[in-house]
């Protein structure tokens, strides 16, 4: 018997892509597209998983042999990392039966694995009666992606889906996990912003996102600096100059403009001038097609084709290699853009990318 319900939200990134594994800002909110999980706790250390969404019957794991490295791999090596974290961390969290569904898109880069982690560490925490703070609960489940499933992922995606708010933006200085709430309700503007989910992703994407964090570190080192996030935007010349190694030189380059261009956003937004963003959010895509390398030729061609049907600005979102980008347009031209979209798609020979409108959600919360 089911003792509660408990939802978990995807996100997309306005802008501060790739800065989180840098101590540096970025500005996420949440979808409306959630993981659901129906969760009871059960007496005999066994955590069973099931998914409405994959093919196949429930997977049955002993809580106390959960290790790093001993899972089955796949989808259930994310719920069972957080019972791993939140058990290596000292919080006294038994077996329980969890059942999920979710319309969170896969491979989309819209933070799918995020929303289950979040949902299942929130469930256990009210079942279990931890009193973990929110953003302590996305730290756990960053551990859990990071040391048990061994993707070596920042803290954006857990904090978004644990702590935005509807009508919002968060700003999250991922150095100390400070938060600030940004108004960002477009469609009493006449805005839209558009999530144009590729369908694709590219496989060698997560070898490369580990080199691309490898690099940073590195450069941050020759620097010497705790990290990319000190270098300062106006000092950004002579520390390129300073660099040895000519390949960490746009690596460099990506992130210290990035942390600026969160500030620029977050300047226009407060100040009411919000299409001023457009033009931001396109540079930031060119900073990561040309500079951190991670765009693909469907991410391109969406920010392309968006930009010459109207929109104000455009750029690829998450992780690169494919996945989504991101849109905004006046509602009026919301059609044409469509439209545009799909033809040009078609007419390269592509999948059918999904469009939707992002509408800034709650973060995770109990349901029932």
């Amino acid at each position: 018997m089911s003792e509660g319900v408990w939802a978990a939200p995807g996100r997309v990134n306005l802008i501060g892509e790739h800065t989180d594994y840098n101590d540096g800002f970025v500005m996420p909110f949440a979808l409306p597209h959630t993981t659901v999980a129906t969760v009871s706790r059960r007496d005999d250390g066994v955590l069973r998983l099931h998914s409405a969404d994959v093919e196949g019957g429930a997977v049955e794991l002993r809580v106390d042999d959960l290790a790093p490295g001993r899972g089955p791999g796949g989808w259930t090596d994310y719920p069972a990392g957080v019972v791993w974290a939140l058990r290596d961390a000292g919080h006294a969290v038994g077996g329980a039966d969890i059942h999920y569904e979710s319309t969170v898109p896969t491979g989309a880069g819209l933070s799918s694995s995020a929303a289950l982690e979040v949902v299942t560490a929130l469930a256990l925490n009210d079942l279990y009666e931890l009193g973990l703070e929110r953003w302590r609960t996305a730290r756990l489940c960053q551990r859990a992606e990071n040391v048990y499933v061994g993707a070596p992922t920042g803290i954006m995606d857990q904090t978004a889906s644990a702590c935005c708010t509807a009508g919002h933006a968060l700003h999250l200085d991922t150095r100390d996990l400070s938060q600030r709430q940004i108004p960002f309700d477009l469609a009493a503007l006449g805005l839209e912003l558009l999530v144009v989910d590729t369908r694709v992703k590219h496989a060698h994407s997560e070898g490369e996102y580990g080199k691309r964090r490898a690099g940073c570190e590195s450069a941050a080192a020759a620097l010497g600096v705790p990290a990319l996030r000190d270098v300062a935007y106006a000092d950004l010349g002579a520390s390129l100059d300073r660099l040895p190694d000519p390949e960490l030189r746009p690596l460099v380059r990506h992130i210290v403009t990035e942390n600026h261009r969160v500030e620029r956003v977050i300047a226009l937004l407060e100040s009411g001038e919000v299409r001023a963003i457009g033009p931001v959010l396109t540079e930031g895509h060119a900073s990561l097609r040309d500079d951190f390398r991670i765009s693909c030729p469907e991410l391109d061609l969406v920010v392309d084709t968006a930009l010459a049907s109207g929109a104000l600005g455009a750029r690829m979102t998450g992780g690169g290699f494919g996945g989504s980008a991101i849109v905004l347009t006046e509602t009026s031209m919301s059609p044409t853009v469509r439209k545009s979209l799909l033809e040009s798609f078609a007419t390269e020979g592509h999948k059918e990318p999904r469009i939707f409108t992002a509408i800034p959600s709650p973060g995770a919360r109990r349901m029932s």
